[in-house]
């Protein structure tokens, strides 16, 4: 039976399968999307393959979650959801989110975050989302803004680009 809950009209929010391992070596090996977060060196295949086998859907025990984004019509991964630095005591938890290059622009990931703060609310007890968005990500800043994220505040050269620093703003999302 399916949880409705992590179903919505196109894509569905599921665990990491070990079919996924090729396509998360890809987005965790592209550099162009090192720049939204704190990789600095590539990931092997064996690394994400130990991450899949030792997923344990834990986000009390692990202070993370990994959902993957599935297309219902044709089971493809489309993209991943991560809570992270879950805090109990205020319940909440920080969220980033990739989609893969062809899916952009299409709508999936503002149905998965539609679909993951229902998930958060209603299942998980959290009060509040929060994330981190270089101000130069547009597409990321329309996206968490369209999706009910309010920007808060603003953290001055938070991430460095190579010989330059840029801010980061924050967006809270109180659910």
């Amino acid at each position: 039976m399916t949880n409705r809950m992590l179903q919505g009209k196109r894509v569905r929010l599921r665990a990491p399968e070990p079919s996924d391992i090729d396509t998360f070596c890809r987005w965790e090996n592209d550099t162009k999307a090192w720049d939204c977060g704190s990789t600095l060196a590539p990931m092997s295949r064996r690394q994400i393959e130990r991450y899949v086998e030792n997923y344990s859907a834990d986000l009390i025990g692990d202070r993370q979650l990994r959902l993957v984004i599935e297309d219902m019509a044709d089971n493809t991964a489309l993209g991943a959801l991560d809570l992270f630095d879950f805090d109990p005591l205020n319940s909440r938890c920080g969220i980033g989110i990739i989609i893969d290059e062809d899916a952009r622009g299409k709508g999936i990931a503002t149905e998965a975050l539609s679909l993951v703060a229902d998930y958060g609310r209603r299942h998980l007890g959290l009060h509040q989302l929060w994330c981190h968005v270089a101000c130069d990500n547009n597409a990321s800043r329309r996206l968490f803004a369209g999706a009910g994220f309010k920007m808060t505040g603003c953290l001055r050269q938070w991430l460095r680009r190579r010989d330059t620093y840029v801010d980061v703003e924050i967006y809270q999302l109180v659910l």
